[in-house]
Parts: structure tokens; C-alpha cells; sequence
């Protein structure tokens, strides 16, 4: 498996896990996303997912486990009684056979903050980048494990500096908050993706 497919994998599993943690009386928590519940975030992540895979296998999202379909920035409705960690787990599983296909993997994406980049790019800076903020963010809506991998944070972070003004061009991303005196890394992180740890 490529060192892509590597990360996304470990970034994955620790979004899974913090689904799987959440008490069913959370789900309607309020999230630091604004206007989103918990609930919300994980659909949101789950709707991201399918955007990316629909444009590579030139097929449209489709609605699966109780979540629905919406724009990729927004979050789609889920039914009652959805299971939104099958959800999940369906989309890393498809999103892991495209990253270790060769051919599927350096498919280029038609735009975005990277520019007309491989679809592995996309998901190693930007994918990352949704990945650890709404770990976080799932995490801070329910009280549980907001500790992130800190090399996957300094990563991440580091790769989008370049690109901050195009994160930003898109909607889809508050600007950056100013991070307090000595704040560590992941802080530093939050702060740079407007989130206020």
C-alpha cells in the first residue's frame, strides 16, 4: 500500500473510532461547526468522501445507510436510525481501493484549493486536513478524545500553509484565528483552520 494510502488509513480509523464512541443521545450535540450537530459533521465527512469518489469514477453520489446526498461544503440529511458508522466505513473502504490503484489514484480532479492536482494529492493535504478537523470537531461535540496524531497535524498544516488563500476562496473554510502564546502544535493547527481549541 502507497504511504498515501498509509496515512489516509490511520486518519480514517481515528475518525471511525470517534464515531463509534459517541453515545446515541450525542448525535444532536452542537459541534463547533456552526449550525452543525454531531451528526452533521460525520455526514458531512461521509458526503465529502462520495463527492471525491463520484469525480473519479465519473459516476454520481449516491445516497446509502440512512445519509443522503447533498453539495460537497454542506452536510446531507440522515435518516433516522442511520448507522453512521457503516457509512463511514463503506466510503474509507472505497476511498482505500482507489488510493491503491495506481491508475484511479493519479487521476486528476478538476479543480479545488490544490489546483488540477492527482486525486492522491488531494487526499493526502486536503482530505487530511477534513479528516483531522472534524476528528476534532466530533470530538469536542461529545466529549470525547480530542487528541490528534501530532505528526499527521504538523504534516498537514505545513503542506497547506501555500495554499491558505485558496482553502479560504472556497467558502468551505473559516479564516484562521490567531493561536495563543506558546500554543502547541495541534492548537496551532485548529487556530490556522478558524476552529478556537
Amino acid at each position: 500500500m502507497s504511504d498515501i494510502a498509509n496515512r489516509y488509513a490511520h486518519l480514517a480509523e481515528g475518525f471511525l473510532a470517534r464515531i463509534r464512541a459517541t453515545p446515541d443521545h450525542l448525535w444532536d450535540a452542537k459541534s463547533p461547526c456552526q449550525y452543525w450537530t454531531a451528526r452533521d459533521v460525520v455526514a458531512h465527512v461521509i458526503n465529502g468522501h462520495r463527492g471525491i469518489l463520484a469525480v473519479v469514477h465519473g459516476t454520481p453520489p449516491t445516497a446509502a445507510h440512512g445519509v443522503g446526498v447533498s453539495p460537497m461544503a454542506d452536510a446531507p440529511a440522515v435518516a433516522p436510525g442511520a448507522d453512521l458508522a457503516a457509512a463511514f466505513t463503506a466510503c474509507r473502504d472505497d476511498m482505500l481501493a482507489m488510493l491503491r490503484d495506481p491508475a484511479l489514484a493519479s487521476r486528476r480532479l478538476p479543480g479545488g484549493p490544490l489546483g488540477p492536482v492527482p486525486v492522491e494529492q488531494a487526499a493526502d493535504v486536503v482530505g487530511a486536513l477534513e479528516l483531522l478537523g472534524h476528528t476534532w470537531d466530533l470530538a469536542r461535540a461529545t466529549g470525547g478524545d480530542e487528541v490528534l496524531d501530532a505528526e499527521a497535524v504538523a504534516r498537514t498544516h505545513q503542506a497547506l500553509l501555500p495554499h491558505h488563500a485558496a482553502l479560504l476562496a472556497t467558502g468551505a473554510f473559516d479564516a484562521s484565528v490567531s493561536a495563543p502564546p506558546g500554543a502547541d502544535a495541534q492548537t496551532a493547527f485548529l487556530c490556522f483552520t478558524g476552529r478556537q481549541p
